[in-house]
């Protein structure tokens, strides 16, 4: 069974920060890129930021310069650093991956239960 399991949300001041973290759990054997999505009340999930097992890094061009995705490869956690945040970027952050167990396995998509951002102004 793997979970994911994310952490670091709350309320924060616009211009304020944040750092959310997302670890898995359980069997692990190989993890594929990993990525944060978030969903505004009313609006579609959107994709934020993703990075690859590699570090290779891609954003939203609205978080571009303000948000750093990072990942922990030997805890199995993925990062995401919220800078200068104002009320647009109040969601519920979600963090993905693929994951499979062994080297023969298929690869599985799981996601994180999700983290509650409010950027008051």
């Amino acid at each position: 069974q793997v979970q994911l399991v994310e952490s670091g949300g709350g309320l924060v001041q616009a211009g304020g920060s944040l750092r959310l973290s997302c670890a898995a759990s359980g069997r692990t054997f190989s993890i594929n890129a990993m990525g944060w999505y978030r969903q505004a009340p009313g609006k579609q999930r959107e994709l934020v930021a993703t990075i690859t097992s590699v570090g290779t890094t891609a954003y939203a061009d609205s978080v571009k310069g303000r948000f750093t995705i990072s990942r922990d490869n030997a805890k199995n956690t993925v990062y995401l650093q919220m800078n200068s945040l104002n009320p647009e970027d109040t969601a519920v952050y979600y963090c993905t991956t693929s994951i499979r167990n062994s080297g023969r396995a298929p690869w599985h998509n799981y996601w994180g239960q999700g983290t509650q951002v409010t950027v008051s102004s």
